[in-house]
């Protein structure tokens, strides 16, 4: 395919001679994440609408949405809000006809990775899932033949880059020009892509054709910025101390990845600090913990590109270059703030940071023996739902089988940390949720879906210590376990193994572990974030100040949705507090309710003031 690509600039047209290309038989194939052509897909989609002898299959992974309000304050919070929050990102109607069961048949959509709880519920996407660690999705998909990729790329002039999504794209198109696979590359330029080098960087040759319509760029979608709660900050300490200098990281997004991020930046600018925080800690400590500077520095190998990686990068701790690079990633989505600062980013930096396939950041196979040279002391950080008290761990499914998000390449990493040498995999979760107004332990007996299987049991981390797991025995490893779970918890956990044989009948919780609750959490943690040494945004939010105060409010609120008793005590809370204060004021007047007309408003502002100071008091 010499020469350049055909450049077109209505997406109409693009669609038509995709469907003459392939026969009206559409096996498009689209990356993870942010990297899917919208106007591409929605110009394929509405001809298979009008046109139902289109056959139109889609395979994908992490289809992004913005919100869909689920409740009155929901749609008030997001409303005025929704664009400056998520992008004004153009949504993609395959998914809009999915969640409304309005896709035609003639319409196939399977993913092997889901937005976050988005899909939970909904027959046809649970149907079509597939489950497969990240690595074995380019082999599920090259035995489906995809004949159109339809990809957002980045432009410089006349170069092209993948930029935030080589993870799949990068050996196909290898595996295309060994005349493996054979398909149209179909790209749509947006501007708003930072132009990542090196892998990412395809020539013109490689693209058949290309979307060029300033008329319908988008804006990239944006992922808020969670607040960083007592729980992840506390994590985050933990799990700082884990890492050593000179070693490898890998973390993921959210806000137990931030509060690692900000703990390991800490951690190099002020050890004093950092020494002072984990020595007035209410929990034992790892023996093995660290505290010291990066004086070597880390390398990154990560699946996922985050902005806390990037924040480590500009501080002087990712530092550690394998091949000129400091950080190895396989794709990227995070917020604004993100994808500005690597659009702005001097280019000899950004080419620092290297977008790679997930079959070189995910796994050793393939150049084993440099790979194995370059991670040195890796420490690959993930995050999970439940744990059991054997080990075993649960990132992506519930206990009835619904799909909540996927395994990603958790597993691929867990897999790494034990064939690399002085490796480890921490899997972080806090120790607790609340749903309907009920407390429940993430800490549990068993689970009937596991993700990490318990004979990959390595190092498990939540806000009241680190379980270190990799070779202890079944009895060592149950009470590891029951010494990082909340202490409510932890007499039934307890009896639980011991009437399955797994602990002496004598046995007890260590008594120094026997003060885990959020109380003492918070006295530990609350004055660090009074003083902002631990941040509720380490990293900047796109929330206003009104919105950050909220935000805590809407949890509480969404915790207790469902018990009609938890309610009742926030209405009653919400009637005690008398007039708001200024700052409840401007909640109110965010949310609308300042001037409430109906009784159900009413009760809603009653609500919402009784959260709001439950929220002040947790802070």
């Amino acid at each position: 395919m010499p020469g350049a690509p055909l450049t077109l600039s209505d997406p109409a047209t693009m669609a038509r001679r995709i469907v003459e290309k392939t026969g009206g038989d559409i096996r498009l194939a689209l990356p993870l994440g942010l990297g899917k052509a919208n106007t591409i897909v929605n110009a394929l989609t509405h001809l298979a609408i009008a046109d139902r002898s289109i056959r139109l299959h889609i395979f994908t992974a992490l289809t992004l949405q913005r919100p869909r309000p689920e409740s009155d304050l929901q749609a008030r919070f997001l409303g005025p809000a929704v664009d400056r929050l998520f992008g004004a990102y153009t949504p993609l109607d395959y998914t809009t006809r999915l969640s409304d069961g309005t896709l035609p048949d003639n319409i196939e959509v399977q993913e092997f990775f889901f937005q976050a709880g988005t899909w939970l519920g909904n027959a046809a996407a649970q149907q079509g899932y597939i489950a497969a660690n990240y690595t074995h999705a380019l082999h599920v998909l090259m035995a489906r033949r995809p004949n159109v990729i339809a990809q957002l790329v980045a432009r410089d002039g006349d170069r092209f880059s993948l930029s935030g999504n080589t993870d799949i794209t990068a050996d196909m198109l290898h595996a295309r020009a060994q005349g493996e696979q054979d398909f149209i590359l179909a790209g749509e330029i947006n501007p708003n892509l930072p132009f990542m080098p090196g892998a990412a960087e395809i020539g013109s040759n490689e693209l058949d054709w290309v979307l060029d319509d300033p008329a319908t760029q988008f804006e990239l979608f944006s992922v808020p910025k969670r607040p960083v709660a007592a729980a992840d900050h506390a994590i985050g300490l933990h799990v700082a101390g884990l890492v050593p200098d000179g070693g490898t990281l890998q973390i993921g997004i959210g806000s137990i990845g931030d509060a690692v991020a900000a703990s390991l930046m800490l951690r190099h600018r002020a050890p004093d600090t950092l020494r002072a925080i984990m020595a007035a800690a209410p929990f034992p400590g790892h023996a093995g913990a660290q505290g010291g500077r990066f004086e070597v520095g880390l390398y990154g190998v990560t699946e996922m590109l985050v902005q806390g990686i990037v924040e480590l990068v500009k501080a002087g701790i990712i530092r550690r270059e394998v091949d000129g690079a400091a950080v190895h990633a396989g794709f990227f989505v995070d917020c604004h703030d993100f994808y500005r600062s690597l659009r702005e980013m001097p280019e000899g930096e950004r080419a620092r940071i290297q977008m790679m396939p997930v079959s070189f950041t995910n796994q050793l196979y393939g150049d084993e023996q440099a790979k194995r040279a370059a991670r040195l002391n890796a420490r690959f950080v993930n995050a999970a739902m439940k744990a059991t008290l054997l080990g075993g761990v649960t990132s992506d499914v519930t206990d009835k089988g619904q799909i909540v998000s996927g395994v990603g390449g958790q597993f691929n990493f867990v897999d790494q940390a034990f064939a690399l040498h002085d490796a480890r995999a921490i899997i972080t979760l806090h120790a607790t949720r609340e749903s309907k107004g009920d407390v429940a332990s993430n800490i549990v007996w068993d689970h009937p879906h596991e993700t990490i299987p318990r004979h990959y049991r390595d190092i498990i981390v939540t806000e009241y210590g680190v379980a270190d797991l990799r070779g202890r025995s079944d009895a060592e490893c149950v009470m590891a376990m029951i010494s990082i779970a909340d202490s409510r918890f932890q007499p039934e956990l307890l009896e639980r193994a011991k009437a399955a044989g797994k602990l002496p009948k004598d046995a007890q919780v260590p008594q120094a572990h026997q003060t885990n609750t959020p109380e003492v959490l918070r006295s530990w943690i609350a004055p660090f974030m009074a003083d902002a040494t631990l941040a509720r945004f380490p990293f900047g939010t796109d929330f206003t100040e009104v919105e950050q105060s909220l935000l805590a409010a809407l949890a509480i609120l969404k915790a207790k949705a469902g018990s009609r008793r938890a309610m009742a005590g926030l209405l009653w809370r919400g009637l005690l507090t008398g007039a708001p204060d200024p700052q409840q004021r401007a909640g109110l007047e965010r949310l609308s309710l300042d001037h409430p007309r109906s009784l159900a408003d009413r009760l809603t502002r009653l609500a919402v003031k009784g959260a709001l100071k439950a929220a002040a008091d947790k802070s």
